[in-house]
């Protein structure tokens, strides 16, 4: 369900997504949503706070607390476009649709916020002049980085065919240049450095940042999430999620093992469950040769393995 609530945000916008769309993308009742959470806020409380530990993945694999002020935010910086680049759905909910949302997002936003102006703060340490500098300089900086941010993670407009530029648009071709949506976020790493130093480092030193060459992109920490649901022939539901739960839980299990620990009584059910699982490569029978009569043991797959860690910690404990 977490899952869905970013696709469906993703999609159509916290403006225009329902408890409804939710269920649908996520084959789960209304009733079971219901259960699990207490209203649609509740569940877009839990995609952000899941999309946040995303991205902390991201940046606290490459930051060393140990380095200096500077390669400590560039290291951040990259970690966060990196994220960015790989979970742009995760992106647009934590960045843009979080704008307007309730008292309790709006209370979350807040607390990372200053967790971001904080580390950035940590410029006015850095020489005479930055020492000089209002606290209230973290903020203008993060906000600015966030205000570029979102300007590229918002749907792109209609393609509807434009008017001939006038004289003043052409005249204005360069600044229009630098709002084009880059082919990667990591592209933005220099052009965001140099607004974050500048405060604190003067300009010879943003200059540097502007200059320095877009970082090589490395493998993400776990590899792309993305969406749990775009690789397969099926559409996992509630009951085949709780099955790949059970399994990862109890390896070796037999098909009655599996549906106590899903929470399935129905052994018909969970025979065609396990089957069609089967079938598309998510587990597997090790059971399968054993003397005649003997239960299944069943096994996730590698692939199986992957599903079930993208959706193990989205699904909270009983639901």
């Amino acid at each position: 369900m977490i899952a869905a609530m970013i696709y469906v945000i993703s999609e159509r916008g916290r403006a225009n997504a329902t408890v409804a769309h939710v269920v649908a993308r996520s084959g789960v009742s209304r009733r079971t949503f219901y259960e699990v959470f207490d209203d649609f806020e509740d569940c877009f409380l839990a995609a952000l706070d899941h999309s946040l530990a995303e991205a902390s993945r991201y940046v606290l694999d490459l930051y060393d607390p140990a380095e200096r002020w500077r390669a400590r935010i560039g290291s951040a910086l990259v970690g966060l476009l990196e994220f960015l680049d790989d979970e742009p759905a995760m992106g647009r909910l934590c960045i843009v649709e979080t704008l307007g949302a309730g008292l309790r997002v709006h209370q979350r936003r807040l607390t990372v916020l200053d967790a971001l102006v904080g580390a950035v703060d940590e410029g006015r340490a850095q020489s005479r002049s930055a020492k000089a500098l209002p606290p209230l300089t973290g903020e203008g900086v993060v906000g600015g980085v966030l205000s570029v941010l979102h300007a590229r993670l918002i749907p792109h407009a209609s393609n509807t065919r434009a008017a001939p530029p006038t004289k003043a648009a052409r005249r204005a071709k360069g600044n229009v240049r630098a709002l084009e949506r880059p082919d990667s976020m990591l592209e933005l790493t220099g052009a965001l450095m140099a607004m974050i130093v500048l405060p604190y480092l003067g300009p010879a030193a943003a200059a540097k940042e502007a200059a320095r060459p877009t970082p090589e992109r490395r493998s993400s920490p776990r590899g792309a999430s993305g969406d749990p649901l775009r690789d397969l022939e099926m559409r996992l539901t509630y009951r085949t999620v709780r099955v790949l739960l059970a399994i990862a839980a109890n390896p070796q299990a037999s098909n009655r093992q599996v549906g106590a620990a899903a929470g399935i009584d129905d052994q018909g059910q969970i025979s065609k469950l396990l089957a069609r699982l089967e079938k598309l490569g998510l587990v597997h029978n090790n059971g399968v040769g054993q003397v005649r009569g003997a239960p299944n043991a069943w096994l996730l797959t590698e692939k199986g393995s992957e599903v079930e860690q993208l959706v193990a910690g989205q699904t909270p404990v009983g639901a």
